[in-house]
């Protein structure tokens, strides 16, 4: 007869599990979901964009993917906790390049899409206001619930996630930072990561249509 697992041993596993979101097949798109390339100079990232529970916001990064906006940007960001330096995030895009920025767009908050801020969770970054975010982003390792919406907090918009390439993720982490001020202070990667091409996967591209004025300036 088999033994009995102990039942108080089950509930710990259960409590104390790692928080990550279901694995997805990077190899084949599924349904509700656009998966984009970020071409990096330290490899390739592939994310999955949840076009069903945060449309606005994955709309938005699509329309800076399909415009090339983020294309020769950078990931510039390694926020790294104190108590565990191998977990954080990593943040990328256009800075404060508002030659490449498309309008803000309205906050899509945790609480209302379901899309909590879990390992390998892509989000957008924004300003001091919710509805501030443009194009730049942010790549967890390990859960973020503290960017998760709760109350009046309004939080972050995470909108799919990582399912190629965390490796790579993981590396960008763990560069030597340094510099900064307030919230990013020691957190500006000394050497920034090129983000040499953003690219769809999955769809028929969407170009905003709108001036790339950041073209007569860059070349």
């Amino acid at each position: 007869m088999a033994a009995r697992f102990p039942a108080f041993l089950l509930l710990a596993l259960l409590l104390f599990r790692p928080l990550s979101a279901p694995a997805q097949p990077a190899n084949r798109p599924v349904p509700g979901h656009v998966r984009v390339e970020l071409v990096t100079s330290m490899g390739s990232i592939t994310v999955a964009l949840d076009t069903r529970r945060a449309p606005r916001t994955s709309a938005n990064f699509l329309a800076y993917v399909d415009d090339g906006r983020l294309d020769g940007t950078s990931f510039y960001r390694a926020a790294r906790r104190k108590a565990d330096p191998k977990l954080g995030y990593i943040q990328g895009g256009i800075r404060t390049n508002l030659r490449r920025a498309l309008p803000p767009i309205p906050l899509e908050p945790t609480d209302a899409t379901g899309i909590r801020h879990l390992d390998a969770t892509i989000s957008m970054a924004r300003q001091d206001r919710p509805d501030s975010a443009t194009g730049n982003f942010i790549l967890t390792v390990g859960p973020t619930p503290y960017m998760d919406a709760s109350g009046d907090y309004r939080g972050y918009a995470a909108f799919g996630r990582v399912v190629a390439g965390m490796d790579v993720v993981k590396r960008i982490l763990a560069l030597p930072s340094g510099g900064g001020e307030g919230q990013m202070k020691g957190q500006m990667i000394l050497k920034p990561v090129t983000l040499i091409r953003a690219k769809r996967l999955d769809g028929t591209p969407r170009p905003s249509g709108r001036p790339k004025a950041w073209l007569l300036w860059e070349k």
